[in-house]
């Protein structure tokens, strides 16, 4: 069944989003939620919004501060936090594509190539679930463990090995053990895995993108020209149709915000694959199957945000579509027809798709208005924000 929500769900409010605000607004946590609604982009009333965006989630363990959003920007960006000192978190997460890395598949410290595309971290903060298809990984703190521990695929490539001796490169810097003791003044020991994860997710929480053309339209400040009315109004409507899945201020299907509830994960199969005849996906990107071993869940993936979309190519979850072009080619013929190769098979027969991905009679002119409309979702001040730049 299709999702009927309003066309267009977003409010705007014009104020400044600074972190101070954000730390104002979330400090003591709250409860959060998911779904697209007519009504769900409005914070609680005693909770100042965004920006025209409604408070995030901030978990009660681990508040923001000034301190602590310091130090995770300068963890963030430093290379001494992987397992062989190679590799940072911005190795794979560019501020210029926000913070994606414009490869199909992320390549770890080590050189092991990835199965998944790296993906974006604008608005991370408001992503019910946290990877393209794990429905557990909810909060960045846990999420955080897989690239710094995990080791299929090696990322971060930190292990009982050598854990002793990437916290050692941070207990000899003076400088930054004193970021440590800022940020975690009741600890004796600062400089420890938890309060490195503590840090990096509170300096992820505050990279917002809510400076967009789109947002600067709906704040009346400037205006669209006619391709872009065109594209959004495509957008919203019943002919494209793409709001099904990317109706939400974020422009996904999988927000949380505070004072909305319950949270819904929604997961998707589009057709992308169908190697087998009977819904396969090539292993290990089976999406939601992988945990559920449920076959209807065979392909599922999360519906990323397309904020900053224009930017933060190639797409899905395997970086298998280099252009949104291409793209709206793919879900304009309802599914993708491979028809030589390993994955050779006919997508759109894939008997696990979901429902909302059917044929879409678009013509040439509508894919113009449409990526024109995307383009304005990109917000050219996010991706030079100082704020969020590697520390000098």
């Amino acid at each position: 069944m299709k999702l009927r929500i309003s066309r267009i769900t977003f409010t705007a409010v014009c104020s400044t989003a600074v972190i101070s605000l954000l730390v104002t607004a979330c400090g003591a946590g709250g409860t959060g939620g998911g779904g697209p609604s007519a009504t769900h982009s409005h914070a609680t009333p005693t909770t100042p919004a965004l920006n025209g965006f409604p408070a995030p989630v901030i978990p009660a363990s681990n508040p923001l501060s000034d301190e602590k959003i310091a130090l995770g920007r300068q963890l963030f960006y430093d290379q001494r936090l992987s397992g062989n000192g190679t590799q940072s978190c911005a190795s794979c997460h560019h501020q210029d594509k926000a913070f994606t890395d414009g490869k199909p598949l992320a390549i770890g410290s080590t050189g092991e190539i990835h199965p998944r595309n790296s993906q974006g971290l604008a608005n991370v903060v408001y992503n019910a679930t946290l990877t393209w298809a794990n429905p557990a990984l909810t909060e960045l703190e846990r999420q955080m463990e897989v690239p710094m521990f995990g080791d299929n695929p090696v990322e971060m490539g930190i292990n009982d090995a050598n854990k002793t001796e990437v916290l050692n490169r941070f207990k000899i810097d003076i400088s930054i053990l004193n970021q440590f003791k800022a940020a975690f003044p009741k600890d004796s020991d600062p400089i420890n895995f938890t309060n490195i994860i503590a840090a990096i997710a509170s300096f992820q929480r505050t990279l917002i993108s809510n400076e967009s053309k789109y947002d600067q339209f709906l704040r009346k400040q400037v205006t669209f020209n006619e391709s872009e009315i065109r594209g959004m109004n495509l957008f919203m409507g019943e002919t494209a149709e793409c709001f099904h899945c990317h109706g939400s201020f974020n422009f996904n299907d999988q927000p949380k915000f505070v004072g909305l509830s319950p949270v819904e994960t929604p997961f998707h199969n589009t057709g992308l694959y169908n190697i087998d005849g009977k819904g396969g996906f090539p292993f290990p990107n089976r999406g939601l199957f992988e945990f559920t071993s449920k076959p209807q869940d065979m392909g599922a993936f999360r519906a990323p945000s397309l904020r900053n979309v224009a930017v933060t190519g190639p797409y899905m979850h395997d970086g298998s579509i280099a252009s949104l072009k291409e793209v709206l080619d793919f879900y304009a013929a309802g599914g993708r027809h491979i028809t030589s190769g390993q994955h050779a098979g006919d997508g759109r027969l894939n008997p696990y798709k979901s429902d909302l991905i059917t044929r879409i009679n678009l013509s040439e002119q509508d894919k113009i208005d449409l990526v024109n409309f995307l383009g304005t979702l990109t917000d050219e001040n996010f991706l030079k924000n100082p704020k969020f730049a590697r520390p000098q």
